[in-house]
């Protein structure tokens, strides 16, 4: 089924940098044009137009860890968390996602992972995934890594391998360096990202096998990529000096309480942008979908949470209540995702790049939400859903 073409007025362009007001034409999920003169075009064409009327434009979102599949599993089978829908995703300003199991690779695999991306891809998303999980060896669909990146497109790297957790498979470095080995010669092979998305637990080794690695080999420091960061303050501290010797982090959106030994997203942003790494190596990410557990002395759960895609957007409104200007702000959720996971066409604006697109209001929610060109969310209202969704 074609859509129509699609007239964006008077749009306030932040691309990430601020461009202005800008009108842009949208076709076949394309930004096909852009200027500041509202064009005139035939009325044959059949053009749909929305006014944004001065609102804030920015690239959709990427969120890049997501369990789209469903995380949890750490308390019984019961404590597994259902897959988020798709509007739970849109409604959030996310246009893109990369997908992965955590604790539970053993239940859930690879190739049950795929069958939600190639779902969400289906319903207009952009979805991506690594192979792999916590645990070592990683559960994979061909049996090695490398040809999970190489014979999957949608495949991209492997993770999230766990480290400094009690959940983790206690990985030496040997084994950190061979599965980083295999995605990075999988990524030259494809011109995939071919990362290493490393979760890290509370463990007091924090990031040490991460600093081993780029000390004994020779593979880039790009392919490592710690999240999770900002849990505790000190391991924020270790992120932060591997960014500088040139490993990519990523900061996750999790509530955080008064007085505890972690970070939130925002202020972990803020100080990392005040730290002098560079800006371009920090991302911030969601963990929708997953269980956000805590644990006693014992390694029992003892309670839990759920992450969810819209902390992404109050982590960005609550920056901006802080004073960091837009276009400071909006890199570690659009273009420094993009840029590390070589998704061409993703996180910015502009002509000949992807309609993924997000209409901000006043009050900084998703008021117009487009992936591909084609409105999920209109006026505030969500106009598509998932298959199964009410």
């Amino acid at each position: 089924m074609t859509t129509p073409m699609l007239l964006l007025c008077n749009a306030d362009v932040h691309a990430p940098e601020s461009i202005g007001l800008r009108h842009l034409l949208i076709g076949g999920g394309k930004v096909l044009w852009m200027g500041e003169a509202e064009p005139t075009l035939p009325d044959v064409l059949g053009i749909d137009v929305i006014d944004l009327q001065g609102a804030r434009l920015i690239p959709g979102f990427i969120d890049g860890h997501v369990h789209v599949s469903g995380g949890g599993g750490e308390a019984g089978y019961a404590s597994r968390v259902p897959a988020p829908l798709l509007s739970r995703y849109t409604t959030a300003g996310v246009t893109s996602v990369i997908g992965l199991l955590g604790t539970d690779d053993v239940s859930r695999s690879t190739a049950e992972l795929l069958s939600h991306v190639y779902a969400l891809r289906e319903q207009g998303m952009g979805a991506w995934a690594y192979c792999g999980g916590y645990h070592i060896p990683p559960t994979t669909l061909t049996g090695t890594v490398r040809g999970d990146i190489v014979f999957s497109d949608a495949l991209i790297g492997v993770g999230e391998v766990a480290i400094s957790d009690h959940r983790s498979s206690q990985p030496t470095l040997d084994d950190v360096l061979r599965l980083a080995s295999e995605a990075h010669v999988a990524g030259l092979m494809t011109g995939k990202a071919g990362i290493v998305h490393l979760h890290l637990g509370d463990g007091a080794r924090g990031l040490e096998l991460v600093r081993q690695a780029l000390d004994t080999s020779e593979i880039p420091a790009r392919v490592f990529q710690p999240t999770h960061i900002n849990r505790k303050k000190a391991l924020f501290e270790e992120a932060v000096a591997l960014a500088k010797r040139g490993c990519h982090v990523d900061i996750t959106a999790f509530p955080v309480e008064e007085g505890e030994d972690a970070w939130p997203a925002d202020e972990a942003l803020l100080r990392y942008l005040d730290s002098g790494a560079p800006p371009e190596w920090v991302s911030i990410s969601s963990d929708a979908g997953g269980c956000l557990a805590c644990f006693d002395e014992q390694g029992r759960v003892c309670g839990m949470d759920i992450g969810h895609s819209g902390a992404l957007l109050e982590t960005l409104n609550a920056l901006l209540v802080r004073g960091l200007p837009l276009e400071r702000a909006l890199p570690a959720f659009t273009c420094n995702v993009a840029d590390l996971l070589r998704l061409p066409g993703k996180g910015r604006i502009g002509v000949g790049g992807d309609a993924d697109l997000v209409a901000l209001d006043d009050a900084g929610r998703a008021h117009h939400v487009l992936l591909g060109g084609v409105a999920h969310v209109r006026d505030g209202a969500v106009v598509r859903r998932g298959m199964f969704e009410r």
